[in-house]
């Protein structure tokens, strides 16, 4: 007799929160939007690859506004109001997002920028020698 074991059953809780951390990761290929709750725990995320753009194109202004409706359509499902937005990275698509979250209904508390500056950073190579 072979024995049959029942598979977990999980359920995804639907909590609602009214307050929220938005981070824009925006590098020269891609272009990264994660939501948070106030504690850091993901919410959900959202990039140009899960909207079908590949290659050269994730990195294009129209791809990041995808992205943006994206997770704009989440967070009205899980309730935001307010959001806190912090940029990083160099990358095109960072002013795009935040311009296109900025004509939603959102309400948008502070926008920060954390892109990393080296303070002086690595040593340089030696120079070439011909």
């Amino acid at each position: 007799m072979v024995k049959e074991t029942k598979k977990p059953v999980f359920k995804k809780l639907k909590r609602k929160f009214s307050r929220g951390i938005m981070y824009i990761h925006s590098s020269f290929n891609n272009t990264i939007i994660t939501l948070t709750n106030l504690k850091g725990d993901v919410l959900t995320w959202s990039s140009p690859g899960c909207s079908g753009f590949k290659g050269a194109r994730k990195n294009t202004p129209f791809s990041v506004k995808m992205v943006a409706d994206n997770i704009l359509k989440k967070c009205f499902e899980i309730g935001l109001l307010e959001v806190k937005i912090f940029v990083k990275g160099p990358g095109p698509g960072r002013e795009i997002a935040v311009r296109h979250l900025q004509k939603s209904s959102l309400q948008i508390n502070t926008i920060q920028d954390i892109t990393p500056i080296p303070h002086n950073g690595c040593r340089p190579p030696k120079k070439r020698r011909i």
